[in-house]
């Protein structure tokens, strides 16, 4: 049975964790499904908008269920854990469509750099952020020392990967890693949502795609992106299909 799940309704799609039994942590499964589904996801040209969220009540995600990593040699443990899990992370950061975390509970290592990964983010009065990571031996591995630094003071980073703290609601908005604080957070999420599913989707997708290149992401990707979405609303791109399909030499106007 999948433990996480992609839910669609109209043009918004909702990926829920579904491990409740363990705090929503991650399992190899886990992460081939989340994987699956934003492939999905890329390809759905009706999509608006994604909701990131968890069952239960308590957590968000606690991170990666000791159980699916802990028996891993060194090698496994980096090529197929961390690296699977970085990459998966990166693609949920790339989604062309806005991406929200509805943070229910507490989002702790995995959990938080899955957080991370989505554009914003809202959270529960009663959530916290941690990174705990060192409490086990190990080290922040899916991007929390890395996109987690583009996104909170270093000092904070520091209170939680070094010295175990975490981090309350107040505070994560305080420093705008959340945009609000809400008792409902899913209905706050709904409501950025809904105001979202107004605007140009291609606007929004563009917009996105610039921004995460003012930061240094993907910035040659977005950069042939763009050049290639010029070329093909260009009538030289349309001589150029019809020149090969005729079997012609084309004749380009430069329009």
């Amino acid at each position: 049975m999948s433990r996480v799940h992609l839910i669609k309704s109209g043009r918004v799609a909702e990926l829920r964790l579904d491990n409740p039994s363990k705090m929503n942590a991650f399992t190899v499964q886990m992460l081939d499904d989340l994987s699956a589904h934003l492939d999905a996801l890329e390809r759905d040209a009706e999509l608006g908008a994604v909701m990131l969220t968890a069952e239960g009540d308590k957590a968000f995600c606690t991170g990666a269920d000791i159980n699916a990593w802990g028996d891993l040699n060194p090698t496994e443990f980096a090529r197929f854990w961390v690296r699977d899990g970085h990459r998966i992370f990166d693609r949920l950061a790339r989604l062309s469509k806005p991406t929200i975390a509805v943070l229910n509970g507490h989002a702790f290592g995995g959990g938080l750099e899955l957080a991370a990964a989505c554009d914003i983010r809202v959270m529960a009065p009663k959530a916290s952020l941690a990174l705990p990571e060192a409490g086990v031996g190990i080290v922040p591995g899916w991007s929390g020392t890395q996109r987690l630094m583009r996104l909170l003071p270093e000092p904070m980073v520091k209170e939680m990967a070094l010295f175990g703290h975490r981090i309350k609601a107040d505070r994560a908005l305080s420093v705008g890693f959340v945009v609000a604080v809400d008792e409902d957070p899913r209905a706050a999420a709904q409501a950025l949502v809904d105001r979202a599913l107004t605007l140009s989707p291609r606007a929004v997708e563009i917009s996105k795609s610039m921004i995460h290149a003012a930061q240094g992401e993907d910035r040659g990707a977005m950069v042939e992106a763009l050049g290639s979405a010029a070329i093909a609303a260009s009538e030289d791109r349309q001589e150029g299909v019809t020149a090969f399909q005729e079997k012609r030499k084309p004749d380009f106007s430069g329009k």
